[in-house]
Formats: C-alpha cells, structure tokens, sequence
C-alpha cells in the first residue's frame, strides 16, 4: 500500500504528463493537421492542400501549428526544388506514436457524440 507521498508524488507526476501532452498536442488545430497528414499519408501534402482540406483554418493559424508540430518533431517540412517552391509536410514516425490516443479520441467521440454540447 502506497503512502499519501506516494500518492501524491506519481499524481503530481501523472499530470505533469497531461500537461505536457496537452501542450504539444492542444488546440483546436493540431490534432486535426496530424489526422489530415496521417489519412493522406501516401501523398504530396501541401501547404495549400493541408488549408483547403481542414475546413476552417487560417493560413496565419495553420502555419503557426505546422512550425509547433515541425519543432516537437511530430511533422517533418520538405522543400521542393520547383517553381514555384513547393513545401510538403507528413507526419513523422515518431508524429505516428500519437495515434493510439487520438484513435480513443475519435472512439470516445463518435460514442458520445449525442452528450457534447
């Protein structure tokens, strides 16, 4: 039987966790551009197509969470020799580890989905 430092000390730990999660994936927008990249996997993701496709996205916005998700490492940015420059993005393996969560997202949601306001 734990002790109440215990307890406290692996709850203390656990949302230390949350949070972290919480901000390298929170937000309206990122999860959705990582389920984008993940869905159009064997494809060319451009700037353009990411914003046409993700309903509502600014470009302001949309940028802004690709760089996030570039600099955690969880979507890789290539720059295309053409011209015009062409930038595509994909989802790093690494972005793939995040899937397990997002999949009981997705379940929770189309599970409840007549509860959320």
């Amino acid at each position: 039987m734990e002790s109440i430092d215990e307890q406290n000390a692996i709850c203390e730990k656990e949302l230390a966790a949350i949070r972290d999660s919480l901000e390298i994936l929170g937000g309206k927008w990122k999860l959705r551009i990582m389920r984008h990249l993940n869905n159009h996997i064997n494809e060319t993701n451009t700037f353009k197509k990411i914003q046409r496709e993700i309903e509502g996205i600014s470009a302001k916005m949309l940028s802004k969470e690709l760089q996030e998700l570039e600099i955690n490492l969880l979507v890789t940015r290539t720059v295309m020799n053409t011209r015009p420059v062409t930038v595509n993005y994909a989802i790093t393996t690494y972005g793939l580890s995040v899937f397990p969560v997002t999949e009981s997202l997705v379940e929770w949601g189309l599970n409840h989905r007549k509860q959320i306001k």
